[in-house]
């Protein structure tokens, strides 16, 4: 048999820590199915000392997913153990990781403590976390820049101590694919113990070498693999995981190594975190970018129509990309919809988001004579992200704009208080509706960001809105879908403003 490469998702914690992302607990919930379908091995849904918002994400998370390992993060705290304990306490394979930084920069400036006082500190927190949890990872932060021996040392100890996997971190993303592989083998082969525990790796791609340094520590023997979906994190972000799971795949003639991850629900899950989370993905991205399996040279394309190898080391259709026989219009039924949805690689979708995606579908196609795999693809994604309690709801706009005169917008809202009708004037079509919105809201929003993307092509190609607004000093990301781009633009108000209005935030 093959060793087993363990993949560790940290979209939900440390991906989660990219400037302006923030997700509540329906959203990781639903980020955390979908890593279930895809069968990582461990998903890390938060830090639960942090906030009231982390701490019920990994309880619900926790409570609802079972056959996978549930993970929490605490620091070498007492209180922060206790919490994660607590978050943890419904989940079937629960485990706590606990971290400190070992290298001499933070220990001196950030720690002000010697390398004995953590040391002991480290024993002292694995000790506590394995009252509550049979299963414990401790990380040496800032591990690449700390003394080899020194963290040969503390992992020994805290091994000793019932640590079952250790964790080398490159936190400011400095190594090197060489000094990697160098460091996992002295620690593999100098720690008394070390058959207890499993190796782990957690790359940042500051100098763009994550993914080489996490593959490199792999080659090495490393058996566990920290990342995010799409290499989203603070800074530079961390390693991508869906590429170090295609490195594996695609060149297991080289690696040699077992991975049990699903790669067909790769291209479903990527979309849903960059739609979640307001990032998108850049075109050129490897393995989930829109260019990724595009050919514009004359001679690719032509080698390619000869022999798909010729160009492409993998197809589409491993990661969830491919596109069917299956033709979707309005004559076409929930079964065929719902058919089309696990063939573009999305799975464990709750029946509620389903029903959504299906009544925007039935809409789209009244509109559209014949629906793409990319419409269904959006439609699928807004419906994912739709599910925020609806404090206003739109029943109705109209728009006058032109280039001779002024534009005025007239909406109609579904409120708190009933219907309520107003009209607004602005520099635009899309400035007079949010002026009427906020109107009719009665609060006035600070719009921070609008981008409008279409999604798919030709004349009636879905429209893509997303805004991001503040309220109560709070960043509200929104988003909505539409064959038209006002009509998009009014979803995407409307779907920020009402999770700022379910997190208790109403504007100015």
């Amino acid at each position: 048999m093959r060793p087993k490469v363990m993949f560790f998702d940290t979209t939900l914690r440390d991906g989660e820590q990219s400037p302006g992302v923030s997700l509540n607990p329906r959203e990781k919930l639903e980020i955390a199915r979908q890593l279930a379908a895809m069968k990582v091995d461990v998903i890390e849904a938060g830090f639960p000392v942090a906030s009231a918002g982390d701490f019920e994400a990994v309880s619900v998370i926790a409570r609802e997913l079972k056959g996978i390992t549930v993970c929490a993060l605490a620091r070498t705290d007492r209180d922060d153990i206790e919490t994660a304990a607590q978050a943890l306490a419904g989940a079937e394979n629960p485990r706590i990781h606990v971290f400190i930084s070992t290298s001499p920069i933070h220990m001196k400036h950030m720690l002000r403590m010697t390398e004995e006082e953590v040391l002991e500190l480290a024993v002292r927190s694995v000790r506590q976390a394995r009252n509550h949890s049979a299963d414990v990872e401790f990380s040496a932060q800032d591990a690449t820049r700390s003394d080899p021996d020194f963290l040969v040392r503390l992992f020994t100890a805290v091994i000793e101590a019932g640590a079952t996997v250790v964790n080398i971190p490159d936190t400011v993303g400095y190594t090197t694919p060489e000094e990697m592989a160098a460091l996992v083998r002295k620690v593999r082969l100098e720690t008394p113990g070390i058959d207890k525990a499993v190796i782990s790796v957690h790359c940042h791609d500051d100098l763009g070498m994550a993914v080489a340094n996490s593959l490199a520590a792999v080659a090495a023997g490393a058996r566990q693999v920290e990342g995010t979906i799409n290499g989203i994190g603070e800074r530079a972000g961390n390693a991508a995981l869906e590429e170090v799971v295609m490195a594996l795949l695609t060149r297991r003639d080289h690696y040699g190594l077992d991975v049990t991850v699903q790669p067909r629900a790769i291209g479903g899950l990527s979309r849903i975190v960059s739609r979640l989370t307001g990032m998108p993905v850049q075109p050129n991205k490897a393995i989930v970018g829109r260019n990724a399996f595009s050919h514009e040279s004359g001679i690719h394309q032509d080698g390619v129509l000869k022999e798909r190898q010729t160009y492409e080391i993998m197809s589409p259709t491993d990661i969830g990309l491919g596109e069917s026989t299956l033709v979707l219009g309005k004559h076409s039924g929930r079964h065929a919809f719902r058919q089309k949805v696990a063939e573009l690689g999305y799975a464990e979708l709750p029946e509620e988001v389903l029903a959504r995606a299906f009544r925007a579908f039935k809409d789209l196609a009244d509109r559209k004579r014949e629906v793409s795999d990319d419409d269904v693809r959006a439609l699928v994604e807004d419906a994912v992200y739709d599910g925020v309690p609806e404090a206003y709801s739109l029943k109705s706009f109209h728009v006058s704009a032109g280039n001779d005169g002024q534009p005025v917008a007239t909406i109609t809202l579904s409120g708190p208080e009933g219907e309520v009708t107003e009209a607004a004037c602005g520099d635009g079509p899309i400035d007079a509706v949010y002026r009427a919105i906020d109107r009719a809201t009665g609060h006035g929003y600070t719009l921070l960001e609008f981008s409008l993307n279409a999604v798919t092509s030709g004349k009636d190609a879905l429209g893509e809105a997303s805004v991001r607004i503040s309220a109560g000093d709070r960043p509200f990301l929104g988003r909505g879908v539409s064959v038209d781009i006002i009509e998009a633009s009014v979803k995407a108000y409307l779907n920020a403003i009402n999770k700022a209005a379910s997190a208790g935030e109403g504007g100015t």
